[in-house]
């Protein structure tokens, strides 16, 4: 997966900000969570979702029953994303094979069809 250069520089830039500027840059939903949890998970609004506007990166919470709990938690998985945005994997670069392991790979291929060729019978 390619990422656009503009796109992790916003997730870097972002990854340096402290938990209150991060919140400020986000869209911030409140959500009736369903699922198990009884009465009082399904009627109040505890449920959070955050929108990362300068990325785009949307994540949610709804584990808890406590909206605040839900908030710190969907922060923390925000983080975890735009820390998977910013990561520039290592290139790779091509090697060529030592003369040492081309040796031992003929030698393991010229073995392999001797016992073929044992099994045959022929020779």
């Amino acid at each position: 997966m390619t990422v656009p250069e503009e796109l992790r520089a916003a997730a870097r830039r972002a990854l340096s900000l402290d938990d209150a500027a991060l919140l400020a840059e986000c869209e911030e939903t409140f959500y009736i969570g369903g699922g198990p949890g009884g009465q009082h998970r399904n009627k109040t609004e505890s449920a959070v979702r955050l929108a990362h506007r300068p990325t785009g990166v949307v994540v949610t919470a709804t584990e808890r029953r406590s909206q605040p709990q839900n908030r710190a938690a969907a922060l923390e998985r925000l983080r975890a994303r735009l820390a998977a945005l910013a990561h520039r994997p290592k290139a790779r670069r091509a090697t060529r094979p030592t003369r040492g392991s081309k040796e031992r790979r003929l030698q393991a291929k010229k073995a392999r069809g001797e016992r073929k060729a044992a099994r045959r019978g022929w020779d």
